[in-house]
């Protein structure tokens, strides 16, 4: 792509999804939530709002049924072994033991195209953990690619796992892939951006002081349980950010 384009990448890129077949896994815009995070002392870990807006910075292609796969340690395809309660073609169309090597591959159904200089990100849901087996993620360049691609996984040690219906088998992401050999990473000192170093040490102070009170059992700061500047897109100095800040995400389904 010639420099001139690159600079004219799309700030809302087009993703365009194109069946495969009629039985394709439904997508969905991600989910906010996880269950080890529900799990947490007071539901503490969305709090930490980076969590949250990860997991549903994305679409979710979600299992239209339950399967479950066991590798038996070998690096032919045939030591993954496949079973579900739903007729055999449809499981080949979802999963399949493509490669060998403990891997367990996904149709995810669908062509996907996007704006030119916009890839995919295929990956597992953020902030999810999968005991057995992990999801390996791949960059896709679906601004012009005319075929599809896999999403896989691969065995951590001989097992069964288990994939739910409902559940995400895979998370796509848009990437502004050809701006990034463009973006020049730069070292810098406080020194050379005074009103941001004293942004951060009242904030650094802030907290110190916070956390020592709540170390003390001060009432006030244990009723206050944290700090919810980030959560509010508030700075130190008490300015909020509302062009800038997101709490939550609001994506929407493909139509």
């Amino acid at each position: 792509m010639p420099d001139s384009d690159r600079e004219m990448l799309p700030v809302y890129p087009d993703l365009e999804c194109f069946r495969e077949h009629e039985n394709t896994p439904e997508i969905i815009p991600g989910r906010a939530t996880r269950d080890w995070m529900d799990e947490t002392n007071s539901r503490f870990a969305y709090r930490c709002t980076p969590l949250p807006i990860a997991n549903s910075s994305g679409w979710e292609i979600i299992m239209p049924f339950s399967i479950a796969a066991h590798w038996n340690g070998g690096n032919l395809p045939t030591d993954v072994v496949i079973t579900s309660d739903e007729p055999g073609e449809l499981v080949k169309h979802l999963a399949v033991p493509a490669f060998g090597h403990g891997i367990l591959t996904f149709h995810p159904g669908y062509l996907f195209r996007t704006s030119p200089g916009w890839a995919i990100a295929a990956r597992g849901a953020p902030n999810t953990v999968k005991d057995g087996i992990t999801a390996l993620e791949g960059l896709v360049e679906t601004d012009w690619l005319p075929f599809t691609f896999t999403m896989n996984w691969r065995f951590t040690r001989p097992g069964t796992v288990h994939f739910e219906k409902g559940e995400a088998f895979c998370f796509l992401s848009l990437v502004p892939h050809a701006a990034l050999d463009h973006i020049q990473p730069r070292l810098r000192t406080f020194d050379e951006a005074e009103e941001l170093k004293q942004s951060f040490e009242h904030w650094r102070k802030g907290r110190n002081d916070f956390h020592a009170r709540l170390a003390e059992g001060d009432p006030e700061t244990v009723k206050q349980g944290w700090q919810r500047d980030y959560v509010k897109g508030r700075d130190p100095s008490g300015r909020f950010e509302p062009d800038f800040h997101l709490s939550r995400r609001r994506l929407k389904s493909p139509i």
